[in-house]
């Protein structure tokens, strides 16, 4: 199996080489054509000048083997040719590169010279007098160009010839190693059906098995850390209202609280409940998120309507912090999670409110398009530190731990939002001026893929 595969690889090799040195060759061959072309053209200039200075004498004491160089009168006379007897020649006013320049100034053709019997390149210039210089080459075969590289190319062929050998051996090798040793860790991509037809489907298949497993693995162990760390957050964030209820329950029971502060006690231990009842919420909550939200419907909603009903339900909430709270925008109908979409706008205002000043704002925009929908979330808040935007959906993470405290915030409202937008598949982009406010962008598609 080996060999074969050797065998197949070197031709791949040797067929990909040829095909390069025929393109090189024919690259080469053009580039030698063109440059030829060139130095015929900058030579008839140079000699046409020479004329226009000199005459017939700068063409008598110029030295040029490898040009042909005839002067034609205005009607066709042939006035001399470093190549040929004028006496035996013909009227020449006929040629084509001729009556080009007699034209336009300047003329070029390529064609078979009866006078030489050779094929040549031919270039002519109009001179003040009418008259016309021309200059002309033999255009080389592409035989004696190729002649005159080919020592090269071999070389080069050679050259590639031995590399690929060791290439095709080398990968052959590589190949059939890992069937050999029945290497479970290196995926098999490359295995002849013909020699190897009964076990090369049951070695792909382990191998296709292993790499889930593998990943599986890594899987269960990722999500091990990610409840463990969650279990431990949440237990040290319990700890603290359930603490601070049952140290305010205590000084109650042991009558060490006089009547005046009894009244301010209760709302103590009223306030740390709600916050522990929230803490609980919410951790519910991204527990369903973290399950992919298996038990939610997907339906076709109006992303707008739910703005609406969030906005509402937190008036009473911003009145009460002196914010002021509003909605603008039209239908975005889509479809999606009704329930995880509420909890995006949310929480996202709902920080907009707990995180402002008196006589702040928060302000909702929706602006549907054809295959999303833009949710802009805007507040004159205290805003992001830039070096802590980066961290605020993680879980607990809190930009200001007092001011969270004194708002009753869980540290668990941006990493809802970031689990619901995960499973509509849609991003968010944080915009955040310390002391000005902050603007939550967010794209959502109207129909998740």
């Amino acid at each position: 199996m080996s060999k074969k595969i050797f065998r197949s690889i070197w031709m791949v090799s040797i067929l990909v080489l040829t095909a390069s040195l025929i393109i090189i060759m024919a690259a080469l061959y053009d580039y030698v054509d063109t440059t030829q072309r060139e130095q015929l053209v900058d030579e008839t200039h140079l000699a046409a000048k020479g004329v226009e200075l000199n005459g017939k004498k700068y063409l008598h004491k110029l030295d040029s083997d490898s040009y042909r160089i005839t002067w034609v009168a205005a009607d066709g006379t042939v006035l001399f040719d470093n190549r040929a007897d004028v006496d035996s020649m013909g009227n020449h006013k006929g040629r084509e590169e001729i009556k080009e320049a007699e034209k336009d100034g300047f003329g070029q053709s390529v064609r078979y010279s009866n006078t030489l019997s050779v094929k040549q390149l031919y270039a002519a210039e109009r001179l003040s007098d009418k008259s016309v210089l021309r200059v002309s080459i033999d255009q080389k075969p592409v035989w004696m160009v190729l002649l005159g590289i080919a020592p090269s190319i071999a070389f080069v062929a050679i050259f590639a010839i031995l590399i690929s050998l060791w290439l095709a051996s080398r990968l052959s090798w590589k190949i059939v190693e890992p069937i050999n040793k029945l290497n479970l860790d290196e995926a098999i991509q490359h295995v002849d059906e013909d020699d190897f037809k009964e076990i090369a489907p049951l070695i792909r298949r382990m191998t296709q098995q292993q790499e889930q497993l593998r990943k599986d693995r890594d899987e269960i162990a990722r999500s091990a850390q990610i409840r463990q760390d969650f279990t431990a957050n949440v237990s040290h964030e319990l700890k603290t209202p359930l603490h601070a209820i049952s140290g305010y329950a205590e000084l109650l029971e042991n009558g060490m609280v006089q009547e005046k502060d009894i009244r301010p006690f209760a709302a103590k231990i009223r306030s740390e409940s709600l916050r522990m009842a929230k803490l609980v919420e919410d951790t519910i909550g991204l527990s369903k998120l973290d399950s992919g939200a298996p038990e939610m419907k997907w339906e076709d909603t109006d992303l707008f309507t739910i703005a609406e009903n969030a906005v509402d339900c937190l008036e009473i909430p911003a009145e009460e912090a002196g914010v002021s709270i509003s909605l603008q925008g039209k239908s975005c109908p889509m479809h999606g999670i009704p329930e995880t979409l509420y909890s995006i706008v949310y929480n996202l205002c709902e920080n907009g409110i707990k995180y402002n000043h008196s006589g702040g704002y928060v302000h909702v925009h929706l602006e549907p398009t054809e295959s999303e929908i833009l949710l802009t979330v805007s507040d004159s808040g205290i805003g992001i530190p830039e070096d802590a935007q980066s961290r605020i959906f993680e879980r607990f993470y809190r930009v200001d731990k007092s001011r969270s405290k004194e708002v009753g915030g869980t540290g668990l409202g941006l990493s809802i939002v970031k689990h619901a937008l995960m499973i509509h598949h849609a991003t968010v982009h944080v915009d955040s001026i310390p002391g000005k406010g902050t603007t939550f962008t967010v794209r959502i598609p109207r129909r998740p893929m």
